[in-house]
């Protein structure tokens, strides 16, 4: 068995899906703070501080992530295991390609005002495992995370759900390294 661990320099395509709406938050918090304080010293301090804190909460959740995020490879197969409870196993001859894996963090829900702006946080992408597999979600998630995974396509034959694990979320080169030559041993049509 052999594992890996997310390095840290990760962090700008964990935040990716999230800049546009810091951009959008600090003239939101600009304005608010001009309005509440009618100083544009303090409207500045305040939108600061509020996209400040928000940077802070990606940071401490990148972090968390890091620390609990690990991808196993087997003679079995693939597992990744992150800090939520989220498991996702892929058994090799279940593994039906390398593509482009979608990792959503946020809602996919649109927020917005009438009028306003729609804001809305996307998906990670990286390239990883595709195949049918199973998932273990831990006993608490949100309502709209257990609606999407409900919609996921089941083999009809094995029960097993289809999945993605995302390697390159762990290493961008995954390919060229270890993982790639898990993959390779035991699945060379994958990695031409």
């Amino acid at each position: 068995m052999d594992e890996f661990r997310m390095g840290r320099g990760s962090f700008l395509a964990f935040a990716a899906p999230f800049l546009l709406p810091l951009l959008l938050f600090f003239p939101v918090c600009l304005l608010l703070g001009g309005i509440l304080t009618g100083s544009l010293a303090w409207a500045l301090v305040i939108g600061a501080a509020g996209t400040s804190a928000l940077v802070g909460v990606l940071v401490v959740k990148h972090r968390r992530m890091i620390a609990g995020t690990v991808v196993r490879f087997s003679p079995r197969g693939v597992e990744m295991a992150d800090t939520y409870g989220f498991v996702l196993r892929l058994d090799w001859p279940d593994v039906q390609r390398v593509d482009v894996v979608e990792s959503r963090m946020a809602s996919p829900r649109t927020i917005s005002r009438p009028g306003g702006v729609r804001v809305r946080a996307g998906a990670m992408r990286s390239v990883g495992l595709v195949g049918w597999g199973e998932r273990e979600v831990p006993a608490r998630m949100p309502r709209w995370m257990r609606d999407h995974l409900a919609r996921v396509p089941v083999d009809p034959h094995t029960g097993l759900q289809r999945l993605g694990i995302p390697l390159g979320v762990v290493d961008p080169l995954w390919e060229r390294g270890r993982m790639g030559d898990w993959v390779r041993r035991h699945r060379p049509d994958l990695l031409a």
